[in-house]
C-alpha cells in the first residue's frame, strides 16, 4: 500500500527529489575540492564514510544479521572496487576542475554499455557507438580546454574512476553471492569495506584522519558533513524511494543531468573558464551521454 501511494504522487513531486540528487552530486565535485588536497585525500575519505556507517548500521542491523559468508564476501569484493571509485575519482577531483571531473565522469554511461555488450559478446548499435564517439570527441575537447594539450593528471584519474565505476555497476549486476540481498544491508557491507581501504592506506597516503579532523576549521566541517550527510546518506536513502516511486528509466534520466550540474557548479562558482572550443566539447559530452544512455539497451540492475 505504501509504495501504491508513493507511485500515485504526481509525477513532479517523484522527480523533484530524484533532480535534488543529481545536483547535490553534481555540487560534490567542487566541495571535495575544497575540503581535500592531494595529500589529505584518504583521510577526507575515511572521515566522509565514517560519519554515514554508524546511521546506515543502525538502519540496517536487522538486515546485516541474516547475510550468509557468501553474501559478506561478494559485498566485501564490491567494497574494495568501490573504494578504488572513490580515491581515483577524489584524487582526480583536486588535480582538475570541478567541471571537468563532472563531465569526464559522465562517461560511465557510454563505458557500462560497451563492456555489458564486450561481455554478452554482441554489437553496440551503429547509433550507439556515434553517441560513444560523440562523448570521447568532447572530453578531448574538454579536458584540452579546446587545444590539442594531453590531458591533465586529474582529468587522467577521474578518466580511470568512470572505467571503475563501470567494474562496479557490472559486478554488482553479475555478481551471484549478492543476487537478492537487500540493498540497505549490501550498501552498508560495500561502504564498510571501502572504508577498510581508506584506513589502512592511511598511514602511507598523508596525515591521519585524526590529525586532519582536528586541523578542520567550521568551514571544512560544514563541507564534510555535506558531502556524508547529502551527497551520501541523503542520496542513498532518496534513490531507495525513487526505485519504488519511478521508473528505473526515468531514474536514470535524471541521475543523468548530475555532469550538468557539475559544469553549472564549477562555472558560477569556482571560476572555471571554457574557451569556445571546450564548451562545444562539454556540451558534446552531454549530448554523447544522453544519446548513448537512450539507445544503449542497459540492465534495469543498473
Amino acid at each position: 500500500m505504501a509504495v501504491a501511494s508513493v507511485a500515485a504522487r504526481p509525477r513532479l513531486v517523484r522527480d523533484l527529489p530524484l533532480l535534488a540528487v543529481a545536483v547535490v552530486w553534481g555540487s560534490s565535485f567542487l566541495v571535495v575540492k575544497r575540503v581535500a588536497e592531494p595529500d589529505t585525500v584518504v583521510a577526507v575519505l575515511a572521515l566522509r564514510f565514517a560519519l554515514v556507517l554508524p546511521v546506515l548500521g543502525v538502519a540496517a542491523w536487522g538486515r546485516l544479521r541474516v547475510l550468509t559468508a557468501r553474501q559478506w564476501g561478494g559485498g566485501a569484493l564490491l567494497g574494495l572496487v568501490l573504494g578504488a571509485v572513490f580515491l581515483l575519482e577524489t584524487y582526480g577531483a583536486v588535480h582538475t576542475s570541478a567541471t571537468n571531473a563532472g563531465l569526464v565522469i559522465s562517461l560511465t554511461m557510454v563505458f557500462t554499455p560497451l563492456a555489458e555488450a564486450a561481455l554478452r559478446r554482441s554489437a553496440p548499435s551503429g547509433a550507439f557507438l556515434a553517441a560513444a564517439g560523440l562523448s570521447v570527441l568532447g572530453v578531448a575537447l574538454l579536458t584540452g580546454n579546446g587545444g590539442l594539450r594531453a590531458p591533465s593528471a586529474g582529468d587522467l584519474l577521474v578518466l580511470g574512476a568512470a572505467g571503475a565505476r563501470t567494474v562496479n555497476v557490472l559486478a554488482t549486476a553479475r555478481l551471484r553471492s549478492v543476487r537478492g540481498v537487500d540493498p540497505l544491508a549490501l550498501t552498508w557491507v560495500q561502504l564498510a569495506f571501502a572504508s577498510a581501504v581508506f584506513v589502512v592506506a592511511a598511514p602511507f597516503a598523508g596525515p591521519s584522519p585524526w590529525s586532519v579532523a582536528a586541523s578542520f576549521d567550521g568551514q571544512r566541517w560544514g563541507l564534510l558533513l555535506y558531502l556524508s550527510l547529502l551527497c551520501t546518506l541523503f542520496a542513498f536513502f532518496l534513490q531507495l524511494w525513487a526505485v519504488r516511486a519511478t521508473s528505473p528509466s526515468r531514474v536514470s534520466l535524471l541521475l543523468g543531468t548530475e555532469p550538468l550540474w557539475a559544469a553549472v557548479f564549477g562555472v558560477a562558482l569556482a571560476g572555471d573558464r571554457l574557451g569556445p572550443l571546450a564548451v562545444l566539447g562539454a556540451l558534446a559530452v552531454l549530448a554523447g551521454t544522453e544519446w548513448g544512455r537512450r539507445r544503449a539497451a542497459v540492465p534495469e540492475s543498473l
